[in-house]
């Protein structure tokens, strides 16, 4: 597989525009028209992964943290970085990088996080952006009516909650005169005629919008296809980082860290608060999540799983009677592997494998 086609597989499932700004993911080091055989997923790429890489024979890196984060002046051989992408392109191979994009996104490493740890009927707790929706409505005669309706189905529109190719659909009169040099799949040069036709609506997205009509121009019968587009005040599906839900059963801090100890395979968790504390409603938010302590309180949470939380963040936490997990950076986000093999063992005629290489730069003593 081509590997732009392979990024427009990606990309059609975690958006680039859902990363944050300051964030720097998508291709950052390859050839477009490279072809895909063999792909490396990890959580970042350094030199043992990326020499792990070549021995392997691999195309294609997919690392969750960004491999070109900071400027870069120079690329050579004396440079850390400029050495690790000497060497990826000398080895003629690509990488690819899905970061904040990836934590955003429904089926994205938070919610992944959420399925490991069997925390259910989960929402957004941070919501970031909320999909633009436009409603397009297309006229077409009897005969093609299943034909288009079906286009409009297949490209994805129609999506409203959990039910797919929705549409109304309502039948009228169209009026139309072939001019010179028209080519008409109805009626004559010259005559004015009339034809039963249904009117077919739907709701789509925006990024999909060009797609559709596109789809529905191409499985419509005449020469000159008359449709409208209204864009919508009501919003589509939301999307953010973190993720909270109600435990099915109350737990204490206690019981509830030894089991993310179990299902992470972790050996030392950090706690901020009460191991008697009793735990209805949990936060998470993968990676670094403790600038959202005071949301997860809002959500009337009783702790916030996450990493990386600063001395006096904690003192904070402790304020305000919230209790704090700290998994670590590595151990909230190394899930990520498996988290996007799921997605990308989909793809046919590509392997998948997943980097042996220990990460995390923190050892315990």
């Amino acid at each position: 597989m081509k590997l732009n086609d392979l990024i427009k597989k990606i990309e059609n499932k975690y958006p680039l525009n859902l990363a944050y700004d300051w964030d720097n993911v998508g291709l950052l080091v390859g050839d477009f028209e490279n072809d895909i055989k063999k792909i490396l997923i990890t959580l970042e790429a350094n030199e043992k992964v990326i020499d792990e890489a070549i021995e392997n024979n691999v195309d294609l890196i997919v690392t969750h943290h960004p491999f070109i984060f900071r400027k870069i002046n120079k690329i050579n051989t004396k440079d850390l970085k400029g050495r690790l992408i000497h060497k990826l392109i000398k080895n003629d191979i690509a990488l690819y990088s899905m970061h904040t994009n990836f934590d955003i996104a429904f089926d994205g490493l938070n919610d992944y996080f959420m399925e490991v740890m069997g925390f259910e009927n989960s929402k957004i707790l941070d919501v970031t952006n909320s999909a633009t929706l436009y409603k397009v409505a297309v006229y077409v005669p009897l005969t093609h009516e299943i034909q288009v309706r079906k286009a409009l189905g297949e490209a994805g529109a129609g999506y409203i909650g959990n039910y797919s190719h929705c549409t109304f659909n309502s039948q009228g009169i169209g009026t139309f005169r072939p001019e010179d040099n028209a080519n008409p799949f109805i009626g004559k040069i010259g005559e004015i005629e009339e034809v039963k036709e249904v009117k077919i609506e739907t709701i789509v997205p925006q990024k999909i919008l060009q797609k559709t009509i596109d789809k529905m121009i191409k499985a419509h019968p005449y020469e000159e296809v008359a449709y409208d587009v209204y864009k919508l005040e009501n919003k589509g599906q939301s999307v953010g980082l973190g993720r909270y839900a109600s435990l099915n059963e109350q737990i204490n801090l206690e019981n509830l860290c030894e089991k993310i100890k179990v299902r992470l395979n972790m050996e030392h968790i950090r706690i901020v608060g009460d191991l008697n504390t009793k735990i209805k409603k949990v936060a998470v938010v993968t990676g670094a999540g403790s600038d959202m302590v005071s949301l997860a309180k809002s959500k009337n949470c009783d702790v916030i799983i996450t990493g990386d939380v600063k001395y006096h963040e904690a003192q904070d936490a402790l304020d305000m009677g919230m209790t704090i997990v700290d998994c670590g950076h590595f151990d909230t986000e190394d899930i990520f592997k498996d988290a996007i093999k799921r997605f990308l063992d989909r793809i046919e005629n590509v392997e998948i494998i997943k980097s042996e290489v220990y990460l995390n730069p923190f050892k315990i003593i």
